[in-house]
């Protein structure tokens, strides 16, 4: 629980900033004024003695004026209880009493992760009311879960991309002080937490970090301006991102990073930005006892990102593999558009259960290039994080539909179990244990009526580049779009959505029996039927959901569904 009349000003009423251009610089305290800084030969600025101001001890609400204009939230603000435009409050993570002293997971690579977004994971869409869903995670047999990013933004609702303020809890739902509740409670019930974190760009409202520093670079990404990483007087920058990961891992005992799309991080420095991160979160491992994983979102299939840092690599523990969702993807739904067109037939399937990367220098035809390098023979396959659905495949359809929008129950089932079964570290999207009907489409609350109005249209335009009737893609401001979004708990005790459900409990009893090491061999597809051996366990799956084989006699079966999977002991 929080202990509100223990907390101490952090750090302790100096107000430091960096703004190393800036002539003047002023921390406007609600309620106490403004106050001049000092700056030092740094570029940082703060209170030549710290702020003396009697009362009844509560956190102050402050923000900076830089050269004149202003007040602007803290870059480094933990709290924005009114918004990313409103002043920063004080708040104290260390105010809070842990009750998890004696949790030590280990490693999280191999594990069973849970992807779940706060705001449409219950009807409340708060970490407290996550925090009561718990029992259904433990119950399926999750060992993480991994959230969207809960950062602060403008606006109610999103998916959390669009953020500003890297330390500060997105107050709807619940800040800084339900975030711990919430990581407590995980480690309650023996489930980790991983922390969606996006360090290669900032939302478009709110971001005020050009006003103090050069934290930007003229480079551009996707998404907006890059951040400077290797540029003129990066290093601070640099020093955020690397306190920002400390902050969730230490402060607030999160068990590891998932860090967004790392191929827009541009950086030349001769320390990357990625192997810094690892160094750091090696010395947190040392001292605290957490696993402090980092799993990259990385599209490169380039093994250099979790090659071990003695090697020249990064030292990353783990990355996305968007090439096993492709494989899946495309062999049970038939879908062979945009970059799906390189998967199609089994043997896509077959590469990818065997060497981990289908792009592994070879030619793709939706980037018009040769893509990937070969994974490093000696990297454990559950170094590559796989799904057959998650917020991205999922949410960048034209209407969000899920898997149980075009496959039956026998291939939804055959989905289940080439990931959880399947050499890698399998990741689940909140809702598909049970085959949930809601759908997840892109939702957004931009205030502004301009950006509002840019986000509707160019989602719009953006689909209809791709083939998509512009007709059907709803409307990502209307507060339908992303109620719409929201897990239907009462599905799960449907017969049908309980079935698939026990199916997905008894697949992950089946792979704690399995070595996480273990690869897949014997890796084989006739007739319809791919299959795999894994540590004495072979797996059949009908990739048409039904008319399996019938098994031989005498054969041990350890899990099946219907005709579509079957899973049987084999002799080593």
């Amino acid at each position: 629980m929080s202990a509100r009349g223990t907390w101490r000003p952090v750090p302790d009423r100096t107000f430091p900033v960096w703004a190393p251009d800036a002539e003047s610089v002023l921390v406007d305290v609600a309620g106490a004024g403004r106050h001049p800084l000092e700056k030092g030969d740094d570029g940082w600025w703060r209170l030549p003695a710290p702020l003396d101001r009697a009362g009844d001890g509560a956190p102050l609400d402050y923000g900076f004026v830089v050269d004149g204009a202003g007040p602007h939230p803290d870059p480094r603000s933990r709290r924005q209880p009114d918004g990313v435009h409103a002043l920063s409050r004080e708040w104290d993570p260390s105010a809070f009493r842990w009750t998890d002293g004696g949790w030590r997971p280990g490693t999280l690579t191999g594990r069973v992760i849970y992807e779940l977004h706060l705001g449409t994971f219950t009807p409340e869409g708060t970490l407290d009311a996550a925090a009561d869903r718990l029992d259904h995670l433990a119950e399926l047999g999750v060992e993480a879960v991994e959230l969207l990013p809960v950062n602060a933004f403008n606006g109610p609702h999103g998916w959390g991309y669009d953020g500003v303020l890297w330390f500060a809890v997105h107050e709807p739902y619940g800040g800084p002080e339900a975030y711990q509740r919430f990581v407590d409670a995980c480690h309650g019930r023996g489930i980790a937490v991983i922390q969606d974190v996006v360090y290669n760009h900032l939302g478009p409202s709110g971001n005020y970090l050009p006003v103090f520093g050069p934290y930007l670079s003229e480079g551009r990404n996707t998404w907006g301006s890059s951040v400077n990483l290797d540029g003129p007087r990066s290093d601070e920058v640099r020093r955020l991102i690397l306190d920002n990961a400390a902050f969730w891992l230490r402060d607030m005992h999160v068990d590891g990073l998932r860090l967004d799309a790392v191929h827009a991080l541009r950086d030349s420095s001769a320390e990357h930005i990625l192997e810094a991160l690892a160094r750091e979160a090696a010395a947190l491992r040392e001292t605290t006892g957490r696993p402090a994983t980092l799993i990259a979102e990385s599209d490169l299939n380039d093994p250099k990102l979790i090659r071990d840092r003695r090697r020249h690599g990064y030292g990353l523990d783990a990355q996305w593999d968007d090439d096993v969702h492709h494989a899946v993807h495309v062999n049970l739904t038939g879908e062979t558009s945009g970059y799906y067109a390189d998967f199609a037939g089994p043997e896509a399937l077959i590469k990818t259960f065997e060497r981990g990367f289908f792009h592994d220098g070879t030619w793709s035809s939706f980037r018009e290039r040769h893509h990937g390098r070969p994974l490093d023979a000696d990297i454990p396959h559950p170094r590559l994080v796989a799904f057959s659905q998650d917020h991205d495949q999922v949410g960048n359809r034209a209407i969000g539909d899920r898997l149980t929008a075009t496959l039956d129950e026998g291939r939804l089932a055959v989905a289940a179990a080439l990931i959880l079964l399947g050499p890698f570290t399998p990741m689940l999207f909140m809702g598909e244990e049970w085959g949930a009907t809601t759908p997840w489409p892109f939702f957004s609350s931009h205030p502004e009526p301009d950006l509002a109005e840019a986000t509707r249209t160019g989602r719009i335009a953006e689909f209809a580049r791709m083939g998509w009737d512009p007709a059907v893609v709803p409307d990502p401001q209307d507060p339908a779009t992303f109620e719409s979004a929201k897990l239907d708990w009462t599905e799960p005790a449907e017969p049908a959505h309980a079935r698939l459900l026990a199916w997905y409990r008894r697949l992950i009893e089946v792979r704690r029996a399995l070595p996480a090491d273990a690869r897949a061999t014997d890796v084989t597809s006739a007739d319809g039927v791919f299959g795999f051996t894994r540590a004495g366990l072979r797996v059949e799956a009908a990739l048409s959901g039904h008319d399996l084989p019938h098994p031989a006699d005498g054969t041990v079966t350890e899990a099946v569904f219907d005709d579509a999977v079957r899973v049987v002991r084999v002799s080593r």
